[in-house]
């Protein structure tokens, strides 16, 4: 929102929420009705119909440039502006499509008004140069002298700051502008294009290929990645007057008043209002190799949906903690072509980098499924990618690398074979159990006298038990299966502490994947649900409390936030992944894998001390299913 919002800021269909689209039914469905249906030929019209798809088109477009800049910012190779991306600027940018609704309207409009838009041709080369000709002249001219007004404080105050608030720029940050904004915007755009329809030039690919080329130049300019090479404007050297370059637009979004162009730089030169470091930044921006990161968190995919939720994914889907949405079953075709890229992709990659304090983080994702993990024939083609990752972080000088998910226990020993078949690795491992048993701990209602624990027993579930038992906690199994697996290994004293029952009193239950409805109805009415798993458990009781999987409140000084990891409310991080940070914080030079535990009040005590803080119990109440 602009600093002090003017007159016809907001999107006349921002009330209607998520269902704003509907505002476009009407038409969608007339255009389907007289294509298919109608029986005079002249209302079966391909440039009424494609105007849908060509929306759709454009979404995708703008999509497939948000997912390539993330990648490329977060790799770092040619990254132009370092500051960091939060989730106010997610939350400012969601709206992004409302532009491309707002000109399907007028789309349908223009159509049903301008009797001369009819039936165009698909090619017609008169009116493909007429449209850029005018662009060159009269779009950029009038663009320019429309940009400068809009940074005269009386207007900039008013609708040009909303754009400006995001110094770090992202390829959505170029449509989001206040409502007014894009009404002049289109006004200009739609020169070019009522000038051939009106002159009888007008063509599909003219049209199209216009809208198409302004929503490309709008989203390399703010990608914030250089991308264009030294050699184009060494071939035509004129073309730097005519196509500006991502690092050129970038210095307006930091130094304001300079680099006022729409695509193309020759205002700037006329005007005398180019900025004088746009080469020196260009090339720089070139040269620029990304920097190896000294954390990497290792994870996976979840559900077949999960893609949706990554960072690389739907951004606004990203900054929120992982929920099914009413319109994924329409997205059917992409879930799919996704999950079958998955049997094929041999290599981890990246989707997240962030600051903390010194050091530089990163997350890697395997492109595995958790279904996947539980295939015997899909384990030893996991693994081989998990030691090729691991592998690459240790050329990459990378100090500490965590297992995240089920990139543990199920198949590495918590990462201990890659140690005995990788003597010489100088990465070191950690499955980070210690902080995750910490948190529980600490969990656990202060007065709390007997537990219940349930669901399949981990490494993490021994050593709570072991914990609970030596302070005198009673644990209580549900079967007599698991009583026995952890009394062998428990010392005798402990094991006085533990045991078996089919009635539960408790009304605080520590529990792991694989509690079944049928166990969790056995507990009292009120009671609270701890995981210590990976994956939270489903909710099959309304009377009852679910807190978060072990995790901690990030402090401010964790930079660059955007998105939410798999089901965590926003600016909390899993415990496994903290424990990684806290092993390069401190500077400890052991592995923590296998069946070996990193001593847990120290831990904590490092959690707490560089600024994580606990979840509260208020936290665990929002959670109630």
């Amino acid at each position: 929102m602009a600093s002090k919002p003017g007159i016809l800021t907001e999107w006349p269909w921002t009330w209607l929420g998520n269902f704003k689209y509907v505002v476009l039914a009407p038409f969608v469905a007339h255009s389907i009705h007289s294509f298919f249906l109608s029986k005079d030929e002249k209302q079966k019209d391909i440039v009424k119909f494609i105007i849908f798809p060509f929306l759709l088109s454009r979404m995708i477009h703008n999509q497939i440039w948000i997912s390539i800049s993330r990648y490329r910012t977060a790799k770092g190779d040619n990254r132009i502006v370092d500051k960091s991306i939060e989730f106010d600027q997610v939350d400012r940018e969601r709206n992004w499509d409302d532009q491309i609704i707002f000109n399907g309207l007028l789309f349908y409009y223009g159509y049903m008004k301008l009797e001369q838009s009819h039936h165009i041709p698909f090619w017609r080369t008169d009116g493909i140069i007429l449209t850029a000709l005018i662009h060159i002249g009269p779009v950029e001219f009038l663009y320019y002298w429309l940009h400068r007004s809009l940074h005269h404080h009386f207007l900039y105050s008013r609708y040009h700051s909303h754009h400006h608030s995001s110094i770090v720029t992202e390829p959505i940050t170029s449509v989001i502008h206040p409502f007014a904004e894009h009404v002049a915007y289109f006004a200009l755009f739609a020169i070019p294009m009522l000038t051939a329809v009106l002159t009888g030039t007008a063509s599909i690919v003219a049209l199209g290929g216009y809208i198409t080329y302004i929503d490309f130049m709008n989203n390399l300019g703010h990608c914030n990645f250089e991308l264009i090479p030294k050699w184009i404007f060494s071939v035509f050297p004129p073309l730097k007057y005519l196509m500006y370059t991502p690092s050129y637009h970038s210095l307006h979004h930091t130094q304001f008043r300079t680099n006022y162009s729409l695509f193309m730089p020759m205002y700037d030169h006329i005007y005398n209002t180019l900025d004088k470091s746009s080469d020196t930044l260009y090339e720089k921006s070139l040269e620029r190799v990304g920097e190896s990161p000294d954390v990497v968190h290792l994870t996976h995919l979840t559900t077949a949906e999960s893609i949706y939720h990554l960072r690389l994914g739907f951004a606004s889907l990203a900054s929120e903690p992982h929920t099914s949405k009413w319109y994924f079953p329409v997205m059917w075709p992409i879930t799919l072509w996704s999950t079958m890229f998955t049997w094929f992709y041999g290599h981890a990659f990246i989707v997240e980098r962030n600051i903390f304090k010194n050091l530089k983080l990163q997350t890697w994702i395997v492109p595995k499924y958790r279904v996947q993990y539980f295939m015997p024939w899909q384990r030893e083609s996991i693994s081989n990618l998990m030691e090729k990752a691991i592998k690459e972080a240790d050329q990459k000088g990378v100090k500490v690398l965590t297992l995240g998910l089920l990139n543990q226990e199920l198949l590495n020993m918590n990462g201990e074979q890659y140690i005995k078949r990788n003597p010489e690795l100088k990465v070191k491992l950690v499955d980070g159990s210690s902080l995750a048993v910490a948190v529980v701990l600490n969990s656990i209602p202060k007065g709390t006298t007997q537990v219940v624990l349930g669901g399949h027993l981990s490494k993490v579930a021994y050593f709570i038990a072991l914990a609970l038992c030596k302070d005198g906690i009673q644990v209580i199994t549900l079967c007599e299966n698991d009583y026995n697996m952890l009394k062998a290994r428990l010392t005798p004293e402990a094991a006085t502490n533990l045991a078996t029952s089919i009635s539960y009193t408790s009304k605080t239950w520590l529990v792991g994947d694989g509690l079944s409805e049928e166990q969790q109805l056995k507990a009292p009415k009120g009671t609270l649900f701890i995981p210590f798993s990976q994956f939270p458990p489903r909710k099959a009781r309304k009377d009852c409390f679910y807190f978060h999987t072990p995790a901690m409140i990030a402090p401010k000084h964790l930079e660059n936030v955007d998105s939410c990891e798999n089901w965590l409310p926003r600016r909390v991080m899993s415990a496994w992944r903290i424990a990684g940070i806290l092993h390069a914080l401190e500077g400890w030079s052991e592995h923590e894998c296998g069946d070996k535990m990193f001593d847990i009040e120290k831990a904590y005590k490092a959690s707490l001390d560089h600024g994580f803080r606990p979840l509260t119990l208020t936290s665990a109440t929002e959670s109630k299913a």
